[in-house]
This record gives C-alpha cells, structure tokens and sequence, in this order.
C-alpha cells in the first residue's frame, strides 16, 4: 500500500514539474518574442545629426533667434532652442521657419461629447528631402528595443516627430532606414520614402528591396493600410490585419491614429489623432482618417503605428494626449525633420 502511494506521490511530482517546465517555457518564450531586447546592429549618428549638434554649441549664442515657448523637460528645452539657433530661425509653440524648414501645426476639434474627436495636422514644407529622416530607438536595430518618442526624437535634435511603424514588434516587413537595408522579409503594402522628396506605397512582395535602393529609396514603413491612393481615399478597410502577431485585432474601430502624407514633392503632411479619451477624443476609423488626409489635399498617405504610440513631438514638447492619460508608449523608432 505505502509503494502504492510512493509511485502515486512519484507520478504527481513527475507531472507537476513537467507542467512547470512546459508553462516556464511558453513564458520564456512570449518574453523572448515580446519583451527582452534583441540587438541586432547598432546605427552610426547620421553626419548631418551630427553636423547639427557641432553647430548647436556654438548657435546657444545667439540672441537674434525666436526660441520655443514652452517644453517638457529643459533638456529637451535647450535640445530645440539650439537647433533653431544653429538653423536661423524662428519658432513658437506650433510654427517654425528657418531657410529649409517650414512647418505649422494646427489642433482641430470636431464633434460633441462620445462624438468628439481632437487631432494634429502638422503641415510641413522643406527644401530638400535630407531634412526628413527616420531614427531608432536607443540608436539601435532589433526586436524589443523602445524608447519614448521625445526620448529618440530629443537625440536626434528633432524639430518635428511622430512615431513610426513599430518594426521591432514583428519580424518581418522591408526595413529601409537612412538608406541602409536592416530587414528584407517582405509582408504587406508597405510606404517608401524616395530622396527626391516623393513618397508612394508599394507591394513589398511585388518589389523588391534591391529595386527600392536602386530606385532611390531612403526610408520604408511597414504597417499600413495604405490610406490615399493617387489622390483618392482608400474605402474597404474591411477585417484589416496588420500581422499576426499575439493578440493581433482588427484596426479599423474608432483608435488614436499616426500618419503621413505627401501633397507635392517634399510637401508633406503628418497627422496624429487622439483617442479612448471621453469627451475629449474618441479617435478615429481607418475610413474617417482616410476621407482626413484626402481632405488636406494628399496625393499619397499612409497608416503608421497607432493605438497608445501615437505620439506628436514639437520643439522639445509633446504636442497631443498620446496614450489615453497623456503618457507616452515606448516606439521602435520615428520619423523626424531636422536641420
């Protein structure tokens, strides 16, 4: 009888450690694809990122420039204050304008109470296609590696950000950074930026990446949908996925929105969209942010990463309520104007 027990006893244990073993491994696991960083290559500071933080010590003495109004924190203060020095220009809470940079920033409400939705519209005009640029968190290419937006943005000497497609949350998709090639696994309509200061969306399983560089690509985003198409808002967001990811859901209810897009060469328009926040913005439907940029007059336009990312940043401050209690979410990465 007492062996009986034992080998009862021997069996429990055997079964219950097996089944520790088997959940401590699935846990592992989401954690390992989730959760802890993955570095898989360390990104050198653009010359011209540089070039502006040599400039900027040297602009803080200047006393004919318009310097920003308000900021989150001084050192992000200090960080837009000197890029405008450096640059010659002038800035306030929602404009600055130097010689290769314009941009105005606009908040629009619509609706009343459950109804009501508050938005950005950042209208942006430059020279040159160089001053719009894309950065990573921590300076750095992998999976699970985020900072805040103003974190990457305040590196980077950014006049302008918003958060971009979250690439280190999947595996796959065509990622063109700055003109480097970091991942080549083609998914899903993704956006190209082209160093002509144009911008189109493409099939990533139909044109490949080599072709991208070939043709004078500087930067992809790979999330999506595709919102403008030739001048014409895109209408059948039906059951849109943008992978299949855990926890993955449908996108098209009313959610807080990022995007861009591009009225003419190197004119440019970047829209952020507060949401989940009663009475103040529910957000909107990939239709109604389609039927927006169709509106401010985009040729093209594209969905960006939304949800609690979608954050505006302007001169050292945030500009919008990101994350439904005005608390920024950690990004792969952004995208950015600096001079």
């Amino acid at each position: 009888m007492n062996n009986k027990k034992k080998k009862s006893k021997r069996i429990l244990l055997i079964s219950l450690t097996l089944s520790v073993a088997t959940v401590g491994g699935i846990l592992y696991g989401l954690a390992d694809r989730y959760l802890i960083p993955h570095v898989e290559g360390v990104v050198a500071q653009p010359p011209s990122t540089a070039a502006a933080v040599s400039s900027s010590a040297s602009g803080r003495q200047s006393a004919s420039t318009t310097k920003t109004a308000a900021a989150n924190t001084s050192t992000n203060t200090e960080s837009a204050e000197s890029t405008a020095s450096a640059a010659n220009a002038t800035s306030d809470d929602w404009n600055y304008k130097s010689d290769n940079v314009d941009i105005s920033i606009k908040q629009v409400e619509t609706g009343t109470g459950a109804d009501k939705i508050t938005y950005y519209v950042a209208d942006v005009l430059l020279k040159d296609a160089s001053n719009l640029r894309t950065a990573f968190a921590d300076n750095s290419f992998g999976r699970n590696i985020t900072e805040h937006t103003s974190e990457i943005a305040s590196a980077n000497n950014a006049i302008l950000a918003i958060n971009g497609d979250y690439y280190g949350f999947r595996n796959d998709g065509v990622v063109i950074r700055n003109g480097t090639l970091y991942r080549d696994e083609p998914a899903r309509d993704g956006l190209a930026l082209f160093g002509d200061g144009t911008m189109k969306s493409y099939n990533e399983e139909e044109v490949s990446a080599e072709d991208l560089l070939a043709q004078g690509v500087t930067n992809t985003f790979s999330f999506g949908p595709v919102l403008v198409k030739d001048g014409t808002a895109v209408q059948d967001f039906d059951n849109v996925k943008i992978d299949t990811n855990f926890g993955n859901r449908t996108i098209d209810e009313a959610n807080p929105r990022t995007g861009i897009g591009i009225i003419s060469p190197n004119h440019y328009v970047f829209v952020v969209v507060d949401g989940r926040q009663q009475n103040y913005s529910r957000g909107m439907t990939l239709n109604e942010f389609a039927n927006l940029f169709e509106d401010l007059g985009a040729t093209e336009a594209y969905n960006l990463d939304g949800g609690g990312s979608s954050t505006m940043y302007f001169m050292g401050r945030i500009v919008n309520s990101p994350g439904g209690k005005g608390q920024e979410r950690g990004v792969s990465d952004i995208i950015y104007v600096g001079e």
